[in-house]
Order: structure tokens, then C-alpha cells, then sequence
């Protein structure tokens, strides 16, 4: 008869650890999915820089030296982290009020410069001429190498 309890509050037991366990993780899954839906412009401005500096830089690291897997994956490893940085981000700036320019102040010089590096990826894959954009990129992206014309 003891044993029979014992088996049933250890049944118990497991059930509210397992339920206690899924609360949790849908407390967290729906806080993500609504802070993702309120700011998505910001993860679609990410998104899509990462996508278009990381196409330009396929096609041109492809032209210049033949494809490398690491440098396609590379990209998707760049827009993983600066999403996990943006999400955090835009946690503090839920939980700490006047903190609302957190975000704004440390993603947009990231953006910047992915547009940047995009421009002379572009560049160097031929699809953008123009001597002073080149001047101006080569000496602001200076480790990806010198350009063959």
C-alpha cells in the first residue's frame, strides 16, 4: 500500500516539474515572439544588411578566389550574433525605462558599416563603378584585400 502512494506522489511529482518546466519555457517563447513582432523593422534592417553584404561578398570572394564554405557560413554565424545582441538589447530596454535608445545607439554604426562593406563587396564583384567610391571604400575596408581590375 506504501509503495502505491509512493509511486503516485512520485507520479505527481514529475508531472509538476515537467509542467513547471513547460511554463517557463512558454513564458519565454511568447515574451520572445512578442518583442520580435514589436520591433521587427530592427531584425529585418539586420537581416537584410547581413544578406546583402554577405551575397555581394560570395560573389566577389567567388570571382576572386573561388568559393569557400566557411565565408558563405560566415554570414549566417554575423546575422545570428548581431540578432542575439539586438534581442538582448531590446530586453534591457523593456525592463529599464529611458533606456530606449540602447538599441538605436549600438546596432545602427553596425548597420553603417555592413553597408559599407556591401558597397565595396559590390564594387569588387563588378556591379558598381565609379572611381570615388572605390577611393573612399578602399581606404575605409582596408583587410579585404586590394582590388584586380
Amino acid at each position: 500500500m506504501m509503495n502505491q502512494l509512493y509511486e503516485k506522489g512520485m507520479s505527481r511529482m514529475k508531472t509538476g516539474i515537467l509542467m513547471s518546466v513547460a511554463t517557463t519555457v512558454s513564458f519565454l517563447c511568447t515574451y520572445l515572439f512578442n518583442l520580435t513582432m514589436a520591433n521587427a523593422e530592427q531584425y529585418l534592417a539586420i537581416v537584410a544588411t547581413v544578406a546583402l553584404d554577405g551575397i555581394f561578398g560570395i560573389i566577389a570572394g567567388t570571382r576572386r578566389e573561388g568559393f569557400k564554405t566557411f565565408k558563405a557560413i560566415k554570414v549566417l554565424i554575423t546575422a545570428i550574433v548581431w540578432i542575439v545582441f539586438l534581442t538582448a538589447l531590446l530586453v534591457i530596454e523593456r525592463g529599464f525605462p529611458g533606456t530606449s535608445w540602447l538599441s538605436e545607439t549600438i546596432i545602427f554604426p553596425f548597420i553603417f558599416f555592413q553597408i559599407v562593406s556591401a558597397l565595396k563587396n559590390a564594387s569588387m564583384a563588378g556591379f558598381i563603378e565609379g572611381k570615388l567610391l572605390v577611393e573612399i571604400l578602399d581606404k575605409i575596408d582596408l583587410h579585404k584585400g586590394t582590388r584586380k581590375n
